[in-house]
Order: structure tokens, then sequence, then C-alpha cells
């Protein structure tokens, strides 16, 4: 292993046992049925809503240009491809918590019409044209991962057709994301889609599921090539105006999964040394949304939300007696207080897309 600034990195390929999950419980309840309703709704509206759609698609020649549901059959709603698949894993997730609610046969309907071979078959076509190689990657890809992660856990007789469905395309996606990590010699930092510590993220979550350990190796190789050595994350300079995810926090998300508890609470110190180390202390406060009718301002929601569940997880990798753990669980509460309630779909620009991150922020999807 590599000794970074005195601190042995230890790498491992199983997630750790982490100790905090009671503070969250405590501190939060459960999702209630009518919040999870609520958040239902939001993917049944959009699902297989074709238009709007901001499409991502190059065009060599007449016959490329057709429609949305010609293009990619399964997941051409919710305006584009990458909140049309996680609004899939909206309807998974919650499934699996509230199977007798009064969306459930709604959702099985809507899942089972998009999850058809035929339809996954056209899906992996469009994918392996030559000259998509970079196609929703990475955000999308991992949100596809996510899909199927959590499809494998749940042992539901549909749920287990839908999984094998989708298996071609979750192959396909794989090769992709293992055969680019070797090559891609530096991270990507920014708050949106390109980002590559939330993506990474995703994907080892889907890699425990699924047992990948080539997978698993490949995201610890990231982990110490671009990771390691980072100091001194500049969270002051965060958020830029158009982020849904933080830079700083995702990269120690990703980490937390990919090291022992102890390496990597020494890890944090150095990464965020500006964090008090005992609560009651004002630290990290939610950013300002100016205006939810704008598709980039909107984002800041997202930020808001993601923030909340990337506090959460870096708190739940730390022993119990650090006192960065309440420092962490408050600002954590404080943004989700701020960007729960604007969780509504009273405009498409955040409502195709936001209900998914209230779900994996409020059934604590990233923590196991």
């Amino acid at each position: 292993m590599d000794r970074v600034g005195g601190i042995v990195m230890t790498l491992t390929l199983s997630v750790c046992a982490m100790s905090a999950t009671a503070v969250y419980a405590a501190d939060y309840g459960p999702l209630d049925a009518s919040a999870a309703a609520r958040f239902a709704g939001l993917a049944l509206k959009c699902l297989h809503q074709e238009y709007p759609n901001h499409i991502s698609h190059t065009l060599d020649g007449d016959a490329d240009v057709r429609a949305p549901h010609e293009l990619t059959p399964a997941f051409y709603g919710c305006l584009d491809w990458h909140s049309d698949v996680h609004g899939h894993w909206l309807l998974v997730r919650l499934l699996r918590s509230f199977p007798d609610a009064p969306f459930a046969a709604a959702a099985r309907t809507e899942l089972a019409r998009s999850l058809t071979p035929a339809n996954i078959a056209g899906e992996v076509a469009y994918m392996q044209r030559a000259d998509r190689a970079s196609f929703e990657r990475p955000y999308g890809l991992a949100w596809l991962l996510q899909l199927c992660a959590e499809l494998r856990q749940w042992q539901d007789p549909q749920a287990q057709l839908w999984l094998a469905t989708l298996r071609p395309l979750e192959s396909e996606v794989a090769t992709r994301f293992r055969s680019w990590l070797p090559k891609l010699h530096y991270a990507i930092r920014i708050g949106e889609h390109d980002q590559t510590a939330f993506a990474f993220g995703l994907v080892w979550d889907w890699a425990s599921a699924a047992g990948d350990a080539p997978m698993r190796a490949a995201l610890s190789d990231a982990a110490r090539r671009f990771y390691a050595a980072d100091r001194a994350c500049p969270l002051n300079f965060e958020p830029s105006g158009e982020d849904f995810l933080s830079p700083c926090l995702a990269e120690a998300d990703f980490m937390r999964r990919v090291m022992d508890r102890s390496s990597y609470a020494r890890w944090l110190t150095a990464f965020l040394p500006g964090m008090p180390r005992r609560g009651g202390v004002p630290w990290l406060s939610p950013a300002v949304v100016t205006d939810r009718s704008d598709p980039k301002l909107a984002h800041i929601d997202g930020l808001n939300l993601s923030r909340a569940w990337m506090l959460e997880g870096i708190a739940y990798a730390l022993p119990q007696a650090d006192g960065r753990v309440a420092v962490l669980v408050a600002a954590a509460r404080a943004h989700r207080d701020a960007a729960l309630p604007a969780v509504t779909g009273q405009y498409y620009d955040g409502g195709h897309w936001l209900g998914t991150y209230a779900v994996y922020l409020t059934t604590s999807a990233g923590l196991h």
C-alpha cells in the first residue's frame, strides 16, 4: 500500500461494517407512506412522457433523425435518458419498501412496460454503435447499474424477471465502465453529470451487490490514483451556480466505501481540515435556490439533497465517538430541511428528477 502523508491507506474489497445507522433512524424515522406516494407520483408522471425531451444524440445522417422512443425504447421519458433510468430505480426502491401501497400496481405496470426483452435489446443496440462510446458516461451508466443493484437485492419474482431482462444492458454498461477506468488519467471534479466520484460510489455499490470483484478492484485503483493524496479540499469554493453534486463531499462519500474506518477518519482530517471537531459549531449551510422554474438554477435543490446524504454517509463511516459525527448529522439535517419541502413537482424542470434524490436520501440508499 502507498504511504501518503504518514497515513497508510487501506483500500478494501468489502464494504466496512459501519456503526452510525442508529443515528439516522433516531433523528429522522423511516420514510412514511404519504411521502413515498408523492415521490412515486413524480416518477409515474414522467416515466413514459416523451416530450419535452433533451437527448444527447449524434447525427451521422438523415436516418438518425428519429423520435426518442425509437432511439432508446426503454428509457425515453423524464426529459432525458439518465433521469428516466433513475426514475425506474425510484419505483423499484419504493416498491421494495411499500409493496402494498396504492401506487404499487401502477408502478409495476409502468416498469413492466419499459423492461421488455425487445426494449432492452434496442437499448443495447443503440449503445453499441461506434460513435456512442461516451454515451451517458459516467452518470447515466452508474444509475443503470444502481437500478440493477436494487433489483438484485429484491427477492420478488417480477423483479427477478426484470433483472434477467436487463442483464444484456447491465453487462454492456459494466464492460464499458471497466474498460474506461484504466484509461481515465484524471478525476473529473465538477458538480454536474460528468463528476467521477459520485458515479464511482454508485458503481461500487452495484459491484458489491453483483459480487463483481474486478470492478471493485478497478474502483479501488481509481481511488488510490485520483483521491488518496488529496488534501484540504476547497469546500469554501462550493457551490458553483448550477451544481447538483458537491465535488468535495462526493469524493469523501466515495472514499468511505473503499477504506477501513480508522484510515478513513485520518484521511478525512487531512481532506476536510476545516470541519469542526465537536457538535454545536455551525458548519456548511444549505445552498440558496433562487428560481425553481429555471432548469439549471433548480439544480441547487438537488445539491442540498445530495449533500444531505453524503454528509450522512461520511458520518456513517466514522467511529461513533468521533466529534465530527454530530457536526455532520446537524449539517445533513439542515440540508434535508431546506430541500425536501421543495420536491413537489410544481415545475417539470425539477420534478422529473428530484424525486429520485429525495428517495435516495430518505431511504438511506447508500448506507450499508
